[in-house]
Order: C-alpha cells, then structure tokens, then sequence
C-alpha cells in the first residue's frame, strides 16, 4: 500500500515539475520569444536545474512542441470549464467572454509583441481550428460565416490589442449575433 502510495506521490511531484516547467515556458516565450528561447532561462524560471527540465524536455523543439500542445490543452479546458451546463445563447456567450478573458489575462499570448511575424506566420494554421471550435457553438446556415467572422475580430485584438475588453466582447457577439448579456 505504501509502495502505491511512494509512486503515486512521486507522480505527482513529477507533473508539477512539469507544469511549471511549461508555465516557466510561456512566461520566457512573452519575454524572449521562440526564435531567442534559453533553455537556461526556462529551467530558471520553473526553478529547476537544467538537468531537470532535459529530464523532461530533451531540446528546445521538444519543449515547444509539447508547450503548444500544453496550450491548446489549457485553451480547450479553460473554454469546456467556461460553457459547462449552459446551452444554446449562453453557452455560446460564455465562449466569447473566456475568449476575451483569455486574451486579457495571459502573458504567453501576447508573443505577436516580441516575433510578429512568427506569429503571424503562425495564424493561417491557428484560425481554421479556431473557426471549427466556435462553429460547433452556433446554431444555423450562417454558421461558417458568423464564426469565421467572430475568430477574424479576436485574431484583430490579438495582434492590435485593444485596451477595451468590454468593446472586443460587443464586437465578438455583435459578429455571431448575439445581443450582450451583462
């Protein structure tokens, strides 16, 4: 029973490591960017030694491999969280409102600022999965367009920020026509 235990919590102590290692990544990502990413920096961060973090990441394009997927993960969780139990109306604007939340209060999102033109590179890949994903949320034939729509003003805000989360949510609702609810 205590051989379970042991391993159960030195599993846990590992995906710790991990997360912060991964959190340590999106914090040197805002300040450095891809292209001048430092190991070194990342392990400092995450307050790990750098052995620790080879444990875990055996170069600079495994940890960015799996830090993207980390992301998409941690997007795609905070969103089902976000429209738990509601539907139709509500679910859907409670979509928008974790997008706009999202792209306030992360630091790792805001990369366009230190390699634009990675990130805008970037985006032909990132919009179709975004459109799908939003998509799935709007109801009739103009589907495709409102949400293609709703990801071109969130992409806009993403690389010219605004400092009006209230207008971008307006413009997010007003895109899938939806009347603002707070």
């Amino acid at each position: 029973m205590s051989q379970a235990f042991g391993t159960t919590a030195a599993t846990d102590t590992d995906s710790l490591t991990r997360q912060r290692i991964l959190a340590a990544t999106a914090e040197v990502l805002a300040r450095s960017g891809k292209t001048k990413l430092s190991l070194s920096e990342v392990a400092a961060q995450a307050g790990v030694s750098r052995p620790t973090l080879y444990r875990w990441f055996a170069s600079k394009e495994e940890l960015l491999a799996t830090f993207s997927r980390y992301e998409r993960q941690k997007f795609e969780s905070g969103l089902a969280d976000a429209t738990a139990g509601l539907r139709g109306v509500e679910r859907l604007d409670a979509a928008l409102r974790f997008i706009v939340d999202y792209q306030y209060s992360y630091s790792g999102v805001r990369m366009v600022d230190v390699e634009p033109e990675l990130v805008i590179a970037q985006m032909s890949g990132v919009i179709p999965e975004m459109r799908a994903g939003l998509q799935r949320l709007l109801p009739g034939p103009n589907a495709a367009v409102k949400a293609a729509t709703a990801i071109r003003v969130a992409i806009s805000h993403y690389i010219v920020r605004s400092d009006d989360a209230d207008e971008f949510l307006a413009q997010l609702r007003h895109a899938v026509g939806i009347k603002g609810t707070d």
